[in-house]
């Protein structure tokens, strides 16, 4: 008896696993495994949501137009390039759906997003993984992966979940490179937390170029993770075709309206940028002290490496866990000796130093 068969590529994914978010006793919990905001959403957001909960039994904007205007003014961009999305996970299967086929490429640094290579085999795609340097994308190893079937290129700019980043005359630098038909795709979900000068989140190169494309979401500085909303900002042509092949109704209402209230506090967003700035230096030189090796980053969290410290990261998630603070082990990512660690609270951030000091001196 025959059975439904899938399409090809669909068996060879490895479903995606979030980050831990509570504990087999069910005691409470910092949550430290999923970049989210230790600050929370805007209270504007919380009060938007509020407000619009009485009207749930209308459908919501289907183009979000609203969201697209304040994206636009707050960011100083055409709302007409702006395309909302269930998270920028959307967006990005959305792109891979649109330009990707059997027997297509889609590339990415070895340790991107791991929903790269699962919207890919989701369409019949193959991902190649191109090796990278020191845990930053090399563009070079990128430009020499690129073959007659790349389609998309994939570069998560800040990067998850190693914390690295391609100052922008490098990101230029690979665009030059590609063929006018390979869609270069920056995924900037970091991109507020990032405070250096050689960094751009790729919006000017959206606007110079016909093969640029730049994702953004709500899930992280922004504080809005549970409502998934997100954001590309496309060169028109490939906005008209995301309209197209998205759902009627991608976006709820009350995300819509919680994401408009929250672009337009900057205030918030300043403060959570503070506090990440305030604790980034603070942790990293602290875990250093302890023997552990630190990937530097310039986004909301930290790749602390094991290897070399006589323990393994294994057994660090167990103990920390134990204690009720949840990290994200990060093998899937080919990072096995590795666990992740979100910035969170004071008193979380305090927790995590003082647990890992007496992990290791045991």
């Amino acid at each position: 008896m025959s059975t439904p068969v899938p399409q090809p590529g669909i068996l060879n994914i490895n479903p995606y696993v979030g980050g831990k978010s509570s504990a087999a006793d069910g005691q409470k919990v910092a949550k430290l495994s999923s970049n989210e905001s230790p600050l929370g959403p805007s209270p504007k957001a919380i009060e938007a949501i509020e407000t619009i909960v009485q009207d749930m039994h209308r459908y919501p904007d289907g183009g979000a137009s609203e969201l697209a205007s304040a994206i636009a003014d707050v960011y100083g961009l055409d709302a007409e390039r702006i395309i909302c999305g269930n998270g920028s996970d959307e967006i990005i299967s959305l792109l891979i759906s649109a330009y990707v086929g059997v027997g297509d490429e889609v590339l990415y640094p070895e340790h991107g997003f791991l929903m790269y290579p699962i919207s890919t085999h989701a369409v019949g795609g193959t991902p190649v993984a191109a090796a990278e340097t020191n845990r930053t994308a090399d563009v070079d190893t990128l430009l020499a992966a690129v073959t007659d079937h790349t389609k998309i290129l994939f570069l998560a700019n800040p990067n998850n979940p190693t914390g690295t980043y391609l100052p922008i005359s490098e990101v230029e630098r690979l665009r030059a490179g590609l063929r006018d038909n390979v869609l270069l795709v920056l995924d900037a979900a970091y991109a507020e937390y990032v405070v250096r000068d050689d960094y751009q989140s790729g919006t000017e190169m959206v606007e110079s170029h016909d093969n640029v494309v730049m994702t953004r979401t709500f899930s992280k500085i922004y504080g809005l993770s549970a409502l998934r909303i997100g954001w590309g900002y496309c060169p028109l042509e490939v906005a008209d075709v995301l309209h197209r092949i998205r759902g009627p109704f991608n976006t709820n209402a009350l995300a819509q309206a919680a994401a408009v209230a929250a672009v337009r506090d900057q205030g918030h967003v300043e403060k959570a940028r503070e506090h990440n700035d305030k604790w980034l230096p603070i942790l990293t030189q602290s875990f250093r002290g302890m023997g552990l090796e630190i990937t530097p980053s310039v986004g909301n969290f930290l790749l602390i490496d094991f290897a070399n410290c006589g323990k393994s990261a294994e057994d660090a998630e167990k103990y920390l866990s134990g204690q009720g603070l949840l990290l994200r082990a990060v093998g899937g990512y080919g990072l096995p000796h590795c666990l992740r660690m979100s910035i969170g609270t004071d008193d979380e951030n305090h927790a995590v130093m003082d647990a890992l000091r007496t992990f290791l001196d045991t």
